[in-house]
């Protein structure tokens, strides 16, 4: 029963990031934590894990349809990996709960912007279709997502794919596209480090791996046929969700400082 349930999540956290390009790490790690009662130690490799074959299982179908724009991603992926070794050596040094409520106020921002925005934009079909623009900000916005990563251990869909869409003007579906192959890049990088450490609960990621494999083949599907508008909704109550997840983070770690 328990590995039905952990290839239902597996499921879930595919197809959503699949369709949103957030590799679904910021659901299954809570879903693991919260629900299955697993240790984060465990949980945040097995994650990461599934984010790698999210990606894969994607990255393909989105290649294929011309949606992935590679130039793109691999420029942003430079910064976004510089960004998170920077992140790395200076966790030490940050105070992490103040990024997380700064992260958490900016992520509502622009979730709220997204479900308020009424004026239909008409967006190229493919990649091949558009010339994104502002490389300085995307790349240093990036660079922005690397360090949050490594700081907050979230993943860097939740920034990068508002700014690709509003920052360098990228078709949301190209963005998602993208960065669902760039956050398959960083997570192997990621997990291999856990693997190295003997951090990998193989009997846990295996039934994840079959429900991501599964759920984001359904979700690239989904991703082609769901009108943009839909995807930009949905992509906002995540964003949401993330947002309140970084806020209670944040929270938690000021709360006693105040009362001092």
């Amino acid at each position: 029963m328990t590995v039905l349930l952990l290839m239902a999540a597996g499921v879930l956290a595919g197809g959503l990031g699949a369709l949103l390009g957030i590799g679904g790490g910021i659901v299954l790690v809570p879903v693991l934590v919260l629900g299955f009662g697993i240790p984060l130690e465990q949980a945040v490799p097995a994650s990461l894990m599934c984010v790698v074959a999210n990606s894969c299982a994607a990255a393909a179908s989105y290649v294929e349809n011309k949606l992935s724009d590679l130039r793109l991603g691999l420029t942003l992926e430079l910064a976004t990996v510089m960004g998170a070794i920077v992140g790395g050596l200076v966790a030490a040094f940050v105070a992490e709960a103040m990024v997380a409520v700064v992260f958490g106020l900016f992520t509502l921002f622009v979730a709220l912007q997204m479900l308020l925005m009424r004026r239909p934009v008409v967006e190229p079909a493919t990649a091949a279709n558009y010339e994104p623009g502002n490389y300085p900000l995307g790349i240093s916005g990036s660079f922005v997502a690397g360090g949050l990563s490594a700081l907050l251990g979230v993943g860097g869909g939740p920034l990068k794919v508002p700014l690709m869409t509003y920052g360098m003007r990228v078709p949301f579906k190209v963005a998602s596209a993208t960065s669902n192959l760039m956050v398959g890049v960083t997570g192997a990088a990621s997990v291999a480090a856990y693997a190295w450490r003997g951090q990998l609960n193989l009997g846990l990621v295996a039934p994840l791996v079959v429900g991501v494999l599964a759920g984001a083949s359904v979700g690239s599907k989904l991703m082609l046929r769901t009108p943009t508008a839909v995807l930009k909704k949905l992509f906002a109550a995540v964003l949401l969700i993330v947002a309140g997840q970084m806020l209670w983070k944040g929270g938690e770690g000021l709360w006693p400082s105040v009362w001092k």
